[in-house]
């Protein structure tokens, strides 16, 4: 007997990646397609449902789960706001179900990326954790006993958007002083005038002022979390996105801010880890948003 599989897409502002998983996990098949240019929603959702024609050409994949970037509605059915597509309130899911015939569920791609963690990476030891992706911007997931958090539109969990400073530098939410505005790759562009892999490599190389502000940054980011972990308490803070790769030069000083801002009480037993999946979290989580959604509709 054939081994039931779904298919997990990645929808991004630049490429969109897709494959086929077991139940267990195991990546079947897999294929990255450019995204259309301007991303029109239809032409995006005709691109994608090539896509799957192409890694399931026997036509068996039992539902779709896709990460799109922003926020969704409650029911996984409707890109909210999808700002580096342009998307306000497209029904992607309705779309793809009629050019596929699939059952297919959507979820914020930062969600994604958790479930991903969760299931196969970084978080597969906890069912309390919260993911961080430092990356141009700062995206957020929470799972609580297993489950992601959402809230009651759908739209929790923007850890990046929290406030740091109430005076800081305005965010592209309206709120001034976000953890984004600290912590992103955008934000670390306009502070130290260089992108982050290149101080990465001046702080390798013994570089004095490199190596400081990369301590500084982790303490900064130690602020940010430690406003998280008082609030919600998870066994594991995970960390993934493009900076994630520099881990070694901030979590150091990530971790004893974090021991200094936090209570012991509230803080125990927590783990900091570097996500494991890289770019491939987002198409596994959403994989796992598909099976999510079968094991619910026997």
């Amino acid at each position: 007997m054939n081994e039931p599989y779904v298919i997990g897409v990645d929808l991004g502002g630049t490429a969109i990646k897709m494959g086929r998983f077991s139940p267990k996990g195991d990546c079947l098949n897999a294929l990255t397609l450019p995204t259309p240019q301007p991303p029109f929603p239809d032409q995006v959702v005709k691109v994608i449902a090539q896509g799957i024609q192409n890694i399931d050409p026997e036509d068996r994949a039992l539902a779709i789960g896709m990460g799109v970037p922003g926020p969704v509605d409650a029911m996984g059915r409707i890109a909210r706001r999808a700002i580096n597509l342009d998307w306000y309130d497209v029904p992607i899911s309705d779309s793809l179900e009629h050019l596929t015939g699939k059952p297919t569920v959507i979820a914020n791609d930062a969600n994604c990326a958790g479930l991903g963690e969760a299931w196969l990476g970084a978080g597969s030891q906890f069912k309390d954790l919260i993911l961080l992706t430092l990356g141009t911007g700062v995206g957020g997931a929470i799972l609580l006993n297993g489950e992601l958090f959402v809230g009651r539109d759908g739209t929790a969990g923007e850890l990046g958007l929290i406030t740091l400073d109430y005076n800081g530098y305005p965010c592209n939410s309206g709120n001034r002083g976000s953890l984004e505005q600290h912590v992103s790759a955008q934000a670390l562009r306009r502070r130290w005038g260089c992108e982050p892999h290149e101080m990465a490599e001046r702080a390798t190389q013994g570089d004095p002022e490199a190596i400081a502000l990369w301590q500084e940054y982790g303490r900064e980011l130690a602020a940010g979390i430690a406003s998280l972990v008082y609030v919600l308490t998870p066994e594991a803070v995970i960390i993934g996105g493009g900076i994630s790769a520099a881990s070694d030069l901030f979590f150091p000083a990530m971790i004893a801010e974090l021991e200094e801002r936090v209570l012991p009480t509230s803080r125990h037993n927590l783990h900091c880890l570097r996500a494991t999946l890289g770019n491939q979290a987002g198409m596994v989580g959403a994989a796992k948003l598909a099976w999510k959604y079968v094991k619910a509709r026997p």
